[in-house]
């Protein structure tokens, strides 16, 4: 998946601001460096989802020499802020399952505050982390 750049600025009596080019809007900060990388890490997936959601599109990852050469960004310092998975559209579909283990699908993902499509992608994804084994 791709890695987009973030910006941290630090300016003094402040914390450490983070901003991402390709994401205009998209900013937050932390008291500490550790605290801006582990955040930049949380809102910038985040705010992808949401724009998936919106269905906008998700740019693609900007090159670092044009990002640095802007006036914006070229005192800051960039980092990488991988993002794991890329939301893509949801496509609905029509299975053939055993009745009975529906019903312990469905009532296994009420129980858990899921819908059933959203358990059975999760189950797919751990076996798919998994190897295959299952």
């Amino acid at each position: 998946m791709p890695n987009y750049i973030a910006i941290v600025h630090k300016d003094p009596d402040s914390s450490f601001g983070v901003s991402f080019p390709d994401f205009p809007g998209c900013i937050t900060a932390g008291d500490t460096l550790d605290e801006a990388f582990r955040l930049a890490h949380e809102v910038l997936p985040f705010h992808i989802r949401g724009m998936a959601e919106d269905g906008d599109l998700i740019p693609e990852p900007s090159e670092l020499e044009s990002i640095m050469k802007n006036p914006d960004f070229s005192d800051g310092t960039p980092m990488l802020v991988h993002v794991p998975e890329l939301p893509g559209k949801s496509v609905r579909l029509n299975i053939t399952m055993d009745e009975r283990l529906l019903k312990r699908v469905d009532d296994f993902a009420k129980r858990h505050g899921r819908t059933r499509s959203a358990f059975l992608a999760e189950a797919a994804q751990v076996v798919m982390k998994q190897g295959g084994a299952y």
